[in-house]
């Protein structure tokens, strides 16, 4: 043969291997039948594992995600937890998923040794047969079944219409990379870690079920009341697999790539979603090249796990946004996530960044695009009356940096490198990702001339058909440019220190003005200067990275204010400190600005918010009043917040204010320091008012892992207390009193188990206490739940020997410092008699004695017998002055509807004899319920955060 033609032949044959068609990848060939009645499938499996590193294996490591269902202890199950999701603790056994293995066996029928890890029921140990050398390959047998679990805990599972989503479901490898398998359990994070696998499947169903993948199919038979599809794929990390009864799929092509997609939107016609989906196709083409696959499948469940979050969420009867583009932001994000999944085999649990950053980054690009105009609040944006808030004027692509700081100001943000089951919610879901688009965009504007974006079209047709990683991206990036850019990794990326610049000295003369701009952070990162004249730009200048300070000089034109980062290319931490007027006279830097109703923080301005306010209380009735504060969506370090009211029951000023200051430190467990100043006044009785002032500090500690729910809190507070004589409580006579007081507390929440340590200690010229409570709650595996308190608590000393005003409350707490939301306080009958707060003794009955002057040791217990119907029972010795020691107990039903929100206690039997049997019984029922609006809104933001 012509060495020319076997020149050919190699060439050719180097390009197929390079492209990974050449046994460069395993290979899965599988039967799975449905048995729809049970929810199961029933899969026998051929797996041929190709060894594509340079070690020999003598194992592997299967993921098995499906039995991370089977499991309330397994990593899936505690993250459930960790969030407050409910569900999965309280399904029924036949909700729940399992995988039963049957056999693994060698392609010679020689049984194989396997286990699940430990503390890893989703993952397969697999002794080979013989070790796999380097470049070799080896198959082995599996024949397992699949019980499925219910899509109501992640939305993928059976579904209540009789269909099916599934998504990593078959036995298959994980990625081998660096030495070791990625031993990844099921976190509810789609990020399964495989190496690229060819799949040949031949899957049985009913007839009436109708399949959609995005795997190629090629064959479809009718037979004995089933279906057998034929489907096959190459070069794949993942599929998608939906069966439907009714199907709801619709396809879309165009001449590079079709599209099968469930997104629904009932007010666009076929031609105008037809229309919407040739754009974006096109528009990601143009920015990341052709797709490497000739179809994806995008569904609703994929929207549903990875929504646009944003202002678009509100509910569509006040929905701002028209729908073509509320169609357009919900198919670009899943045509993104499947397009970046589906072409880049990136390790997606270490390396998530890399995906998350270029979605995010071309979702503001395609905006930018196709919507320049379009404001945070879309269409309100055309009432005039409206543009003053922030909120309505600001561009819809800053919506990106205000999520971000969102948790910067809290102190929860995460560096985007970190490991993805590292991030709390909220910035697995949103804060992160946006970051790490918002850093990209910060360095396309500083690379200039779209390197930005050929360098990312570079990295995907350089990698579309091989497992790559963050190091492939990085050279992808810096052979763009010759500027260094090492700032973008090292601090961007893979920390979470913040940005901040500002102006030092700035002096100025009539040609030039001489400027120092401070790094209050110490990242060294590049920071773009402007010179404004009317809110016009007049230049820009980068100014290179530099540790500190940095001094210049430029000439002097027509610009009168200077600013950093004016266009907010930079993810800064604090804006309101880069804007520096060189106007003389009065003129401020930030002039004030009064807003109604809270708004986005604006840092060109200092924002006083004026809000009416509402508040009620028995004594007081309803208290109107106007609220005035600096508090914008975004915390910042000083806030106050001063509400004056009054009382039309009173006819009397009512009302409270605040002052605090919030010292964060980002890198000590010790995050959070909060110096505050507390003052309020209002009625306590129907004759009488009470006033008090209360500083404190607080110190708030946490772990380094910041998903834990274990919080910790060092109090130190002062409460000075000046309070009418009243009438109406005979047995109370002490006006005037202060307390100091020193709390700590020790607290871990979550669904499946609760564990609080609370001591309190407290001093006055009058008495000195000491109490401690242990609180601890558990969910066990059948679903039922234990609750257990115990609360102890003795006077060093009381020379109080005529008032019980600070006695220990048995059956109601004694909230002389008035830190607690009673609406009656000072009642002994009716309704607002029957708020219960749980502390002190915390007995639900009204037993004697109901208050201790001495001592007093309780304990409060409660087992669910169904659901959220649960038994109590309370007992404890009390002992006060001159009276023997007495045993106290109480019993009944507990309706706990929404654990610690809202409660019902009924009781049956106490001291007092078989109450559910005495007259007046509805009176003796107490109530937990709360209108404070801080407690209702956590009861709802506690899973993000």
């Amino acid at each position: 043969m012509p060495l020319k033609s076997l020149l050919k032949i190699f060439w050719c044959w180097l390009m197929l291997w390079a492209s990974g068609y050449i046994n460069a990848q395993h290979r899965v060939q599988a039967k799975v039948v449905l048995d729809h009645q049970k929810h199961q499938l029933l899969i026998e499996q051929q797996l041929t594992y190709f060894n594509s590193s340079n070690d020999t294996l003598k194992k592997l490591i299967l993921n098995d995600w499906n039995n991370a269902y089977s499991s309330k202890s397994s990593l899936l199950a505690k993250r459930f937890s960790d969030e407050f999701v409910r569900s999965f603790h309280f399904a029924r056994a036949k909700e729940l998923g399992a995988t039963s293995v049957e056999k693994i066996a060698s392609s010679h029928g020689q049984n194989l040794n396997w286990e699940r890890l430990p503390e890893q029921v989703d993952l397969i140990e697999v002794d080979l047969a013989q070790p796999i050398l380097p470049q070799q390959k080896q198959t082995i047998v599996l024949v397992y079944v699949l019980q499925i679990p219910s899509d109501r805990f992640t939305d993928f599972g059976y579904t209540e219409k009789g269909g099916y989503a599934l998504r990593d479901w078959l036995l298959l490898p994980a990625l081998y990379r660096d030495q070791k398998f990625a031993r990844y359990s099921n976190a509810d994070l789609d990020d399964a870690a495989y190496g690229l696998t060819d799949f040949d499947l031949e899957v049985h169903v009913p007839e009436h079920l109708e399949l959609f993948t995005d795997l190629s199919q090629t064959s479809v038979e009718k037979s004995n009341a089933e279906k057998v599809y034929t489907i096959a794929g190459t070069s794949r990390v993942n599929f998608s697999f939906y069966l439907q009864p009714k199907p709801e799929f619709y396809s879309y092509k165009n001449n590079d790539i079709e599209v099968v997609t469930d997104i629904q939107d009932a007010k666009l016609n076929d031609i105008q979603k037809a229309v919407i989906i040739d754009q974006i196709a096109d528009f990601v083409q143009d920015h990341l090249g052709r797709y490497p696959l000739s179809k994806m499948t995008l569904s609703q469940v994929d929207y549903s796990r990875n929504p646009f979050y944003g202002l678009n969420q509100l509910p569509s009867f006040i929905s701002v946004f028209k729908d073509d583009f509320m169609f357009e932001l919900k198919f670009l994000k899943t045509y993104l996530n499947s397009y970046l999944q589906n072409s880049l085999h990136l390790d997606p649990r270490k390396e998530h960044w890399v995906y998350d950053g270029i979605q995010s980054y071309l979702m503001m690009q395609y905006v930018a695009q196709y919507h320049p105009d379009m404001k945070m609040m879309g269409g309100l944006y055309k009432y005039r009356w409206l543009r003053g808030f922030n909120l309505v004027s600001t561009e819809f692509n800053e919506q990106y940096n205000y999520f971000y700081l969102l948790m910067a100001r809290r102190n929860l943000d995460q560096a985007p490198g970190e490991s993805r089951e590292q991030l709390i919610r909220f910035n697995e879901k949103i804060a992160t990702k946006y970051y790490a688009g918002l850093s990209l965009k910060y360095l396309d504007s500083y690379l200039e001339e779209n390197k930005l974006s050929q360098a990312l079209r570079d990295f995907v047709a350089a990698n579309a058909h091989k497992n790559t990683s963050r190091t492939d991206f990085e050279q992808a990036l810096k052979s763009q440019t010759d500027k260094s850019i090492d700032w973008f990794f090292n601090h961007c990326i893979d920390s979470r220190k913040p940005i901040d610049f500002s102006f030092e000295n700035i002096t100025k003369t009539q040609d030039s003005v001489t400027l120092t701009i401070r790094n209050k952070t110490g990242v060294q990162l590049p920071v773009p200067l402007f010179g404004l004249h009317q809110k016009q730009v007049i230049f820009k200048q980068w100014i290179e990275q530099f540790a500190r300070d940095t001094t210049l000089t430029i000439a002097r034109t027509t610009f009168d204010k200077l600013a950093l980062n004016h266009l907010n290319e930079v993810p800064e931490f604090n804006r309101r400190n880069n804007y520096r007027t060189l106007r003389g006279g009065i003129h401020p830097n930030k002039p004030f600005r009064f807003t109604l109703l809270k708004d986005l923080e604006n840092p060109e301005y200092n924002q006083i918010i004026y809000v009416p306010s509402i508040g009620y209380n028995l004594y007081d009735g309803i208290t109107p009043g106007l609220r005035l504060h600096n508090k914008t969506i975004l915390n910042r370090p000083f806030s106050y917040d001063i509400n004056p009211m009054y009382s039309f029951k009173t006819t009397a000023l009512k009302g409270h204010m605040s002052l605090a200051y919030n010292q964060f430190n980002r890198e000590s467990q010790w995050y959070n320091i909060r110096y505050a100043l507390n003052s309020s006044l209002f009625n306590y009785a129907p004759d009488a008012s009470y006033f008090k002032i209360n500083p404190n500090l607080t110190f708030n500690i946490r772990d380094r892992d910041f998903r834990s729910n274990h919080r910790q809190a060092f109090v130190l507070k002062y409460s000075a207390v000046e309070k009418q004589q009243t009438n109406y409580l005979v047995e109370t006579n002490i006006q005037n009193y202060s307390v100091f007081g020193f709390k700590y507390i020790d607290a871990h929440n979550e669904v499946a188990h609760k564990f609080n340590l609370i001591t309190d200690t407290q001093f006055s010229n009058s008495f000195g206490k000491v109490s401690g409570e242990i609180q601890y709650r558990k969910l066990f595996s059948n679903s039922h739940q234990f609750d257990i308190r115990v609360f102890a608590g003795a006077f060093t000393y009381n020379r109080n020997t005529n008032s019980n005003a600070f006695d220990f409350g048995l059956t109601r707490i004694n909230d002389y410092l008035f830190e607690q939301e009673l609406l009656g306080r000072s009642e002994k009958s009716g309704v607002f008699s029957q708020q219960f707060i749980m502390g002190e003794g915390g007995f639900k009955s009204k037993v004697s004695p109901e208050t201790v002057n001495q001592w007093l040791i309780t304990s409060n217990l409660s087992f669910n017998v169904w659901n959220w119907i649960e038994l109590y029972g309370d007992a404890g010795l009390v002992k006060n002055r001159l009276a023997p020691a007495k045993f106290v107990y109480d019993s009944g039903i507990r309706l706990n509807l929404v654990p610690d929100y809202f409660e019902f206690y009924l009781p049956v039997y106490s001291n007092n004899g078989w109450e559910i049997s005495q007259s007046q019984y509805p009176e003796k029922v107490r109530i937990v319920f709360t209108i404070d609006p801080k407690v209702l809104v956590n009861l709802f933001t506690r899973k993000w955060f």
